[in-house]
């Protein structure tokens, strides 16, 4: 098997109401944007894949993707990794386009990518993942409901510049919620980002003063409590935490970054997301390392509903999980409607229980008509068009002799 063609989609999905995402402090979010890839094989298997966009920044990525993977065999994930690792020398990180090729590979096999792992169909508890840091008393009452809802466990927000402001905010909120959810705490300190608000980045010293304060108050977890690179920094933090679990990872440059940190141990929960940190074949790396040394997997999923669908494969992948899954929701704005876009919504049932999934592949079906709604091809290429544009830039001379090479002759 072959590609044969691939597709490049710009998606641009409005919200109703603006969002505010904490970890990009100030910056109103009035759209859910994804590039969005289909690769065509030259038996006709389609595999789709999505990577988060904040625009059109990617508009050139088609130029830089044909000669890498048009004739390439989907099926065989080691070379498709390296060659996707290749082109993220020239240009942007690639990994979220890797799923596609496992799409094709469940589908080609009649089964969902997760049982291709290893894993089997069982339900998965989600849990309710804010996005926004909010007046915290407002935010006990949106929790509550939450909670009438069957939700079990939720996730907070907290990006202040005073560190009091952000111990507050738990403290307000574990004791108005009580007993009625596990509560865990994202600082987003991995990856921080100040397009618009200049909000301090933690240190060690302010990270351990939320820990004792996240450990009082009763929080489960605490997330990127500081920069996902600081290997001797988290190590330092998760030695230090007694009560709450230190967790982070989760847009790190896969396998090559978070074996550093298993080796270091910096981590009671490690978070990849597939389509960032390395694909799927990496953060299976991941998993069973993590299985290996005693530590816990849960992936981060807060891009838009395909990421969600190839993050989900893998905690059905992993037969031990226990963990909730990551369910990105924040009403009125960020809501299953705005964030899966061109998929059907994904929806927990009242106990916050999510059914699995049996379609062939990453399993979601691209809704066309939305698609054509929402989405823009800017690139599209086939084994032909490439030869003709290689011959059109390189003349036929050279052409010739990149075949020759590539083959191997």
């Amino acid at each position: 098997m072959k590609i044969a063609a691939i597709e490049l989609y710009h998606v641009s999905v409005p919200l109703k109401e603006t969002f505010w995402p904490t970890w990009i402090p100030g910056y109103p979010q009035t759209h859910n944007r994804f590039t969005l890839i289909k690769i065509v094989t030259d038996e006709g298997i389609e595999g789709y894949s999505a990577g988060t966009a904040m625009g059109k920044e990617r508009e050139g990525l088609g130029d830089l993707l044909g000669g890498y993977l048009i004739g390439a065999d989907p099926t065989d994930t080691d070379r498709m990794q390296d060659l996707l690792k290749q082109a993220g020398y020239l240009g942007w990180r690639n990994y979220w386009i890797e799923p596609a090729c496992w799409d094709i590979i469940g589908k080609k096999e009649g089964k969902p990518v997760y049982e291709l792992l290893g894993g089997e169909a069982r339900p998965v508890e989600v849990y309710c993942s804010t996005g926004e840091m909010r007046d915290p008393h407002r935010r006990v009452e949106q929790l509550q409901e939450m909670a009438s809802r069957g939700y079990k466990t939720a996730k907070l927000r907290v990006k202040n510049r005073d560190p009091s402001d952000d111990i507050r905010q738990i403290e307000v909120v574990a004791k108005g919620v009580g007993k009625k959810l596990r509560l865990g705490v994202d600082a987003n300190q991995g990856w921080p980002v100040s397009i618009v608000d200049r909000v301090p980045n933690w240190d060690l010293k302010r990270a351990k003063e939320f820990v004792r304060a996240c450990e009082a108050n009763g929080i489960v977890w605490l997330e990127e409590p500081l920069d996902s690179r600081d290997y001797d920094g988290n190590a330092a933090l998760k030695r230090f935490a007694k009560k709450v679990k230190i967790s982070g990872a989760e847009l790190n440059y896969g396998w090559d970054e978070i074996k550093i940190m298993l080796e270091k141990d910096c981590f009671h929960v490690y978070q990849p997301d597939a389509t960032f940190a390395g694909g799927i074949a990496q953060v299976m790396q991941v998993i069973e390392a993590s299985r290996a040394k005693k530590r816990e997997y849960s992936p981060h999923t807060w891009t838009n509903g395909i990421g969600f669908y190839v993050n989900w494969n893998l905690v059905l992948a992993d037969r031990g999980n226990k963990l909730p899954l990551e369910y990105p929701l924040e009403e009125p704005s960020w809501i299953p409607e705005f964030r899966e876009g061109i998929i059907a919504p994904i929806l927990p049932d009242r106990n916050a229980m999510l059914a699995p999934f049996t379609r062939p592949g990453l399993g979601f079906e691209i809704d066309k008509k939305l698609l054509r709604k929402y989405g823009t091809r800017f690139f599209k290429i086939t084994e032909l068009g490439l030869k003709i544009k290689v011959i059109r830039e390189k003349g036929l001379r050279a052409a010739l002799d990149i075949k020759k090479r590539k083959e191997g002759v």
